[in-house]
């Protein structure tokens, strides 16, 4: 018995030491580590720290930009270009110090909204400094291209991006519309070459263009790079004028530049148009100067805005309130003096000026009408809105309106022989014309029949006098009255009818060009109404008189 006690109190005993073993090692184990035991010792060998462990990572700076210079200098994410043509350019640039104050100052205008929606499609904001190599930062400005606005688009580039281009309005100038346009290009193009040098020089160049000269070094076995291109002269230069400007932007203490301050702060709201508006007026009820109000809207280029065309107009920031309260309050008659018509048929601008009640001049100079031109019809015209018209212009008309002219017909007072039963109508229908106009020339009825050999009377557009006068033995009317006006509607129905058996002309004033100055004197244009003047005709019988001869 004294024997079972003794070996359970030695198992006791052992299992005690057991536990108070692996008690006393953790307790070493927490003593170490709090200093109040023995040091604990890493096992195996010490791994060294490398400098993959040691890099920092970028620091975002807290603090907002202080201008729009400086949230520009953060958004900078093209590679550098650095050759001569970029310090040749830092040269220029420089060296012009007043070039480079007005672009800045024309800038501040747009370079916030620029900079907004690039920050908001990720795109490096070298490209809001575009502009200034494109335009100058002028959205009013066209090239000999006919490439317009503030991103200089073609028509035809325009059209594909939807800006839109008509009698009232060009998009291609439009500042949002445009900056949206020019944007989505530039992401297109990048896309498409992976590489914001490529995708600026295809914006300058076209794609087509960069996509060959890739291929063809491709195929020489050279690189494909923007340096390494053959490209013309413009394109060649495009990136180091942007690199030069972004440049100087960076760093403008090194170049002596002085860069004017541009708040980080929107210049302009955004402001619903609900009526028909004067551009004067619309200025007027902003309290701002015409000059500036059309800054904002350049893409209006006609006195009057159209609410169904032009739904939303820009407005300097602390104006937009100040004209939403005079427009609410506004009672000084109707808001547009202007409106559109649509021109019925063809006919000449004096006959358009009288039906619009308004000068010939005015009609020409609102409506950009050439010289020497016809308005075809279908054609739109901005002309005075009386007190009768109340409705404002459809949306249709706002939209797709157009202005389209033809050449007026230069005609030639020409005598033909009369042949075996000739009468009116076989001389119309030989010659294209209308019976009523062969026989007002020649004071006969119409259902007149000429003697045979008798001299008839008739005006033909200049190719068809030379080609009716051959082989008849016709004079070319050297001893007959000088010029003949033409009423404007018989001219324009025998140029139509005349022009299916020859060929068009290929300019407006290509058949006036051709016109020799003996032909001048016994040629007239048509004129603009049968009412103006009262035909002249020949008379019966006699020599002509000294004074006509």
């Amino acid at each position: 018995m004294k024997f079972l006690a003794a070996a359970c109190l030695a198992g006791s005993l052992f299992l005690a030491g057991c536990a108070t073993g692996t008690g006393s090692m953790s307790g070493g184990s927490s003593d170490a580590s709090s200093g109040n035991g023995s040091p604990v010792y890493p096992r195996g060998p010490l791994t060294p720290i490398t400098s993959g462990v040691t890099k920092s990572r970028a620091v975002v700076t807290l603090a907002p930009p202080t201008d729009m210079w400086d949230r520009i200098r953060r958004g900078f994410k093209m590679p550098d270009l650095d050759n001569d043509l970029v310090r040749e350019r830092e040269q220029w640039y420089a060296s012009r110090p007043d070039y480079m104050q007005r672009m800045a100052e024309r800038s501040s205008r747009y370079i916030f909204h620029i900079v907004e929606e690039l920050e908001r499609r990720d795109m490096p904001t070298e490209l809001a400094l575009l502009p200034y190599i494109e335009s100058a930062f002028n959205p009013q400005a066209v090239s000999s291209a006919r490439a317009a606005g503030m991103w200089q688009f073609m028509p035809a580039t325009g059209t594909d991006f939807d800006l839109k281009q008509n009698i009232f309005r060009d998009d291609r100038r439009d500042v949002i519309a445009s900056t949206r346009a020019a944007l989505d290009y530039l992401q297109k193009l990048y896309g498409m070459f992976g590489d914001w040098q490529l995708a600026l020089a295809a914006y300058n160049w076209g794609e087509g263009n960069v996509s060959r000269a890739i291929a063809k070094n491709q195929r020489a076995g050279l690189p494909t790079g923007y340096t390494d291109l053959a490209m013309p002269a413009e394109t060649r230069l495009y990136v180091p004028k942007l690199q030069a400007v972004k440049n100087i932007v960076a760093n403008p203490e090194r170049f002596n530049a002085e860069l004017p301050l541009i708040a980080n702060h929107p210049y302009f709201q955004t402001v619903s148009l609900r009526r028909d508006l004067d551009v004067s007026l619309a200025a007027k009820l902003a309290d701002v100067q015409i000059e500036d109000f059309r800054a904002l809207n350049p893409s209006a280029h006609k006195p009057v805005l159209l609410a169904a065309g032009t739904p939303e107009i820009l407005l300097p920031w602390d104006n937009a309130a100040v004209f939403q309260r005079n427009f609410e309050a506004y009672s000084q008659g109707q808001y547009a003096s202007w409106t559109a018509w649509t021109v019925p048929s063809t006919m000449t601008v004096a006959d358009a000026a009288q039906r619009s009640g308004m000068s010939e001049a005015d009609l020409r100079a609102i409506n950009n009408v050439p010289p020497r031109m016809l308005i075809k019809g279908g054609s739109t015209l901005i002309v005075p809105r009386n007190s009768r018209v109340q409705e404002d212009v459809d949306a249709v008309i706002a939209d797709t309106g157009q202005l389209s002219f033809q050449p007026e017909i230069i005609t030639r007072r020409t005598v033909v022989k009369a042949g075996k039963r000739d009468s009116v109508e076989s001389i119309a229908r030989r010659f294209r014309l209308s019976p009523a106009s062969v026989a007002e020339w020649n004071d006969v009825k119409q259902n007149h029949t000429f003697q045979r050999g008798i001299d008839v009377v008739v005006y033909l557009p200049v190719k068809a006098a030379a080609a009716a006068n051959v082989g008849t033995g016709a004079t070319r009317g050297r001893g007959s009255p000088a010029s003949v006006p033409v009423p404007a509607a018989m001219a324009y129905a025998a140029s139509t009818r005349s022009s299916a058996g020859g060929k068009a002309s290929k300019g407006g004033r290509s058949e006036s060009a051709r016109v020799t100055k003996s032909s001048r004197s016994e040629s007239t244009k048509v004129t603009k109404s049968p009412r103006d003047k009262p035909v002249e005709r020949e008379k019966r019988g006699g020599t002509p008189s000294k004074k006509k001869r």
